[in-house]
């Protein structure tokens, strides 16, 4: 019996790892929009992990820990927005180097432009863009599983469609409606939307964590008790005090408030979670009459 219980766990480990002993890929992604997307394409055939991955969790006072330093040290495929975003993972791949490791930055990819708005996977180009490179790195890393991830990256494509037409649905009446955000998240998908966003100098002091200045602040305020946008976004993972008191103002002027997350939500997919969030805009927007 010790045998043969020898011999099942041992088949368990070679299905495991795909056969012959040869271990799985090993995907590591920094932020878990990207993460949950590698799951999507690599299928059983690869292994999927993400740094961030907490909700809760404010992105920008992330501190790598020696486990995350492993992980990227063993995986073969290392996924970064960059673009000022994440710059901890430059410095733990420096310290790690490997001739064999394969990094996917999504800013070069987009060719986001230097100081501009890091928050790229809320602009609907650049999944898609994402999908296809991970795709061909999984292929080149592991050939014999290249048909598999191929047809995923193909249905994964077909199912950012519903996103697509809603963006598209969704501008054709909302585009021009003036908004406005504590810091820049929405931004890429507020401009896909057409949206007239206001307040901009604000949320880039916001989110590069330094003081708005007063004219910057007051502007902000005006807009707010001016009715002179219909919606404020806030990024519900990072509110400062500052934002709560714009939060706070909008409130008592019946402006709506949406609230928007860096990290996807637990159990969802990236498609659900972007889908989530027009839904919320859409309803707010219905509801101040735009």
């Amino acid at each position: 019996m010790r045998g043969m219980f020898r011999g099942a766990a041992l088949a368990v480990l070679l299905v495991a790892s795909g056969g012959a002993g040869k271990p799985p890929v090993t995907v590591v992604a920094a932020e878990n929009f990207y993460g949950d997307v590698a799951r999507q394409i690599a299928g059983p055939d690869a292994a999927v992990t993400s740094i961030l991955s907490n909700p809760d969790q404010d992105p920008h006072m992330f501190e790598a820990s020696p486990s995350v330093a492993r992980d990227l040290a063993n995986a073969r495929i290392v996924v970064a927005n960059g673009a000022e975003y994440d710059p901890w993972i430059g410095k733990l791949l420096g310290a790690s180097r490997s001739a064999t490791r394969t990094t996917i930055t999504v800013a070069e990819l987009v060719h986001a432009r230097p100081g501009g708005n890091p928050h790229l996977w809320y602009d609907p180009a650049t999944m898609p863009a994402y999908a296809q490179a991970l795709a061909a790195a999984l292929a080149a890393a592991d050939p014999a599983h290249a048909a598999g991830y191929e047809a995923r990256l193909q249905s994964f494509l077909a199912s950012l469609q519903p996103l697509t037409d809603k963006v598209r649905g969704l501008r054709g009446k909302i585009a021009g409606t003036p908004v406005t955000a504590t810091e820049p998240v929405f931004g890429p998908m507020a401009a896909a939307l057409g949206l007239a966003m206001r307040n901009e100098r604000f949320q880039i002091a916001v989110m590069n964590d330094t003081e708005p200045s007063a004219a910057d602040v007051a502007a902000f305020e005006d807009d707010l008790r001016g009715h002179r946008v219909k919606l404020l976004l806030y990024n519900s993972q990072a509110s400062d005090e500052a934002a709560q008191r714009l939060l706070g103002i909008a409130r008592a002027e019946k402006i709506p408030v949406v609230g928007v997350t860096e990290t996807e939500p637990a159990g969802t997919h990236f498609q659900d979670w972007m889908l989530g969030e027009l839904d919320a805009v859409a309803a707010a927007l219905s509801r101040a009459g735009s």
